[in-house]
């Protein structure tokens, strides 16, 4: 529930929009299955070193070609048993095999240990490479190689939650099913008073009901640009924010005790 009046909520997203006119998503990807893979990696992670990552990561894998390493010997006979498993599946789809298709083949078959280790550095690595892997081999083997385009399909792949399904339908395909709710947009929804819920899904149908759908998709990272920016996790600086005079919790933390109460 809002503590927000809708006439201040227009108020916080149009001060918001003025301020940060080219706020949008900072992850790279080239193909809406590298911007699943990214968000996957984003989780406990900066996008930053998500980016570090996935500049080599995705450069391996556009051209990974594991037939040809096992018969070099690269590969150990477990890992080549456990590579091939995967090829039935991607040999029954239905359709031609594009680029981003074998991207995808690639992460599927690709031994986990290898995975692990690409992307170590986003921290997590274990549960983030095997659901990338389960993911890619349930695109393969249910979506004939091609990534879902809705909030229901999407969230039945391991790994995808609402935040990262609102990530991919909105910056991939344009479809807005709701609104992603990350460490960020949560931690500002609460403080601006937009919602009074810990649940990212309950935030999310509390952010849902106080803006028009058309501003869906820009709030996200309007709310992340000013939390990262200003309204941050330790320290706020609410004395140079330009939504102090509407949120409920400026100056109420413990660095603005002295604070002057006409500010």
């Amino acid at each position: 529930m809002s503590t927000q009046d809708s006439k201040n909520s227009q108020k916080i997203l149009d001060l918001l929009k003025k301020e940060y006119p080219n706020a949008k998503i900072i992850l790279n990807y080239s193909n809406e299955w590298e911007l699943l893979v990214a968000v996957i990696l984003s989780a406990q992670c900066t996008d930053v070193m998500v980016n570090k990552v996935t500049k080599k990561l995705f450069k391996k894998y556009r051209s990974l070609n594991l037939s040809s390493r096992a018969k070099r010997g690269d590969l150990k006979s477990k890992e080549i048993a456990s590579s091939q498993a995967p090829r039935n599946d991607s040999s029954r789809l239905d359709r031609t095999i594009t680029p981003e298709t074998q991207e995808i083949i690639n992460f599927a078959e690709v031994p986990i240990a290898e995975l692990e280790q690409d992307i170590r550095s986003t921290g997590f690595y274990k549960n983030k490479a095997n659901n990338i892997r389960a993911a890619a081999k349930l695109v393969l083997e249910q979506f004939n190689g091609v990534l879902p385009r809705t909030m229901n399909e999407l969230t039945k792949l391991p790994g995808v939650a609402r935040k990262t399904a609102n990530v991919v339908l909105g910056n991939a395909f344009g479809i807005l099913e709701g609104i992603a709710v990350d460490t960020h947009v949560g931690r500002l929804s609460q403080r601006l008073g937009l919602s009074d819920q810990k649940d990212p899904n309950k935030i999310e149908q509390d952010l849902m009901k106080l803006y028009d759908k058309k501003d869906w998709f820009k709030l996200t990272y309007l709310l992340i640009e000013h939390g990262r920016k200003v309204c941050v996790a330790k320290k706020p600086k609410c004395d140079g924010c330009i939504l102090n005079k509407l949120c409920p919790n400026a100056f109420k933390f413990s660095h603005f005790k002295n604070y002057p109460k006409d500010n």
